[in-house]
Order: structure tokens, then sequence, then C-alpha cells
């Protein structure tokens, strides 16, 4: 049986470029020289990203989506500020925050944001 041990996440985005910078920003990933739509990882362990250009604009909630990994091993108030700093971070580079949801006993609390072209993405 064959193991697949490397993906890349595509997006489907009216302006590539753009969107691929605002995610390097986010993530700290580097835009190819060659490859303005593309986004890596510069210590190779985070998946590639690629930006396609489309026609359509976003209609509805994504299927699929990246939580940004900033609040691990945060619970309560500690958790809370986590991600409001990051979201703090992320609104000047063209983020838009959508949704607190606090812990409710079973999950920890998630900021529910968007990118710059309405991509749901979730500050964890």
């Amino acid at each position: 049986m064959t193991s697949v041990r490397q993906f890349q996440v595509t997006f489907d985005c009216a302006e590539p470029a753009r969107v691929a910078d605002f995610w390097c920003e986010v993530l700290g990933y580097v835009k190819p020289a060659d490859q303005p739509d593309v986004a890596v990882d510069p210590d190779g362990v985070g998946p590639r990203l690629y930006f396609q250009r489309v026609p359509e604009g976003k209609v509805v909630k994504n299927r699929v989506h990246l939580c940004v990994r900033v609040g691990t091993g945060l619970v309560g108030d500690e958790r809370l500020a986590a991600l409001e700093a990051e979201c703090a971070r992320l609104v000047p580079l063209g983020a838009t925050r959508f949704q607190l949801l606090l812990a409710d006993g079973e999950e920890e609390s998630c900021l529910v944001m968007q990118d710059i072209e309405g991509n749901e993405f979730c500050l964890d």
C-alpha cells in the first residue's frame, strides 16, 4: 500500500499573488521567486499552498479550512488572550474577524476569521 507523505492545499481565488502574500504573512511562509501564486514553509515542514485563479467568487461557507494553531495547550483566559493577540496582528493584513466560539465543555475556544477574499479560517 502506498502512503502519501506530502500534500498541497489549493485555494480558489480571484487574485492569487495577493492571497499568497496574505498567507505568507499569516504563516511565516515564503513565495518562490518564480511562483507568485505559491506559498511554502521555509523549514519544509508545512504543506505547500497554491493559489489558483478562478472566475467565480466565493458564494458559500468553505467545506475545508485552515486552523492557525496559536492557542495550543492554552485554556480559558490565557487561550482567549492568545487568540485575540493573533487576531489583532492579522486584521491590519486584511483579515476580518468573523465569530468567537467560546469553549463549551467539549471544544476549546476558537476565533473564526476570513482572509482577504472571504475564505474562512480559524485561530485555534
